[in-house]
């Protein structure tokens, strides 16, 4: 089992290594396997990218994310052009559903409401605005309401199929529960990254509204 200085070390690594991060303002504290980010950079996809990078290291049981981001004066834009270039963004992503998605920006924040019926669209929704130049930070509060209604069994089901199919999760491991319209998931995986494979794999099982994770994580 890895040491807290270990854990930080590598994850310092870790960020050191991705092309698409400047992390010579970024701090990292290791407890526990809990890693504490602070510091401060250039953009929000650089914060966002940090926390994947923290969670693939082994040995991390969570992550808090306090990373500041500062966007440089040359960067920062009107609220106006920001929601026009979302809005744009969107359209170009999500042709199909983005007419059911509002949003709004204020001082860099973008905010997204709305209904999708898959949770890849809520998730593509959010990746396609976290990159747009001046953002500082994306709340993603759409809704997943699918048309189709599975049957409870069926979501299981469809569920543990996509555990077993995978090869990034030990799904003995892992246990579906059914609870009154949530996929509650149980059991026990050796990472972070694991466990946001189970969660991911989850959310993709057509009728899914919300998905609870108590997954234990133990390296």
């Amino acid at each position: 089992m890895k040491s807290d200085d270990e854990i930080k070390r590598d994850i310092e690594d870790e960020l050191q290594w991705d092309p698409d991060i400047d992390a010579m303002d970024i701090a990292v504290l290791a407890k526990d396997g809990v890693v504490a980010l602070t510091g401060f950079v250039s953009s929000y996809a650089q914060k966002f990218q940090a926390e994947a990078d923290a969670k693939r290291v082994a040995g991390v049981v969570g992550v808090a994310n306090d990373i500041e981001v500062r966007v440089p004066a040359l960067d920062q834009r009107p609220d106006p052009e920001i929601a026009r270039d979302a809005v744009d963004v969107l359209k170009s992503k999500l042709p199909f559903s983005s007419h059911n998605i509002k949003l709004t920006v204020h001082d860099g924040w973008i905010t997204l409401e709305g209904e999708v019926e898959w949770n890849y669209q809520r998730e593509r929704a959010e990746d396609a605005v976290r990159w747009i130049k001046g953002v500082k930070g994306v709340v993603n509060s759409l809704d997943v309401k699918p048309k189709a209604e599975p049957t409870p069994v069926d979501i299981k089901h469809k569920i543990e199929e996509a555990f077993r199919r995978s090869a990034q999760i030990d799904a003995e491991q892992i246990q579906v529960e059914m609870h009154e319209g949530e996929v509650v998931l149980k059991g026990i995986v050796h990472s972070w990254f694991e466990r946001e494979q189970a969660e991911r794999a989850a959310w993709s099982a057509p009728g899914v509204r919300n998905v609870v994770d108590q997954i234990s994580i133990r390296p």
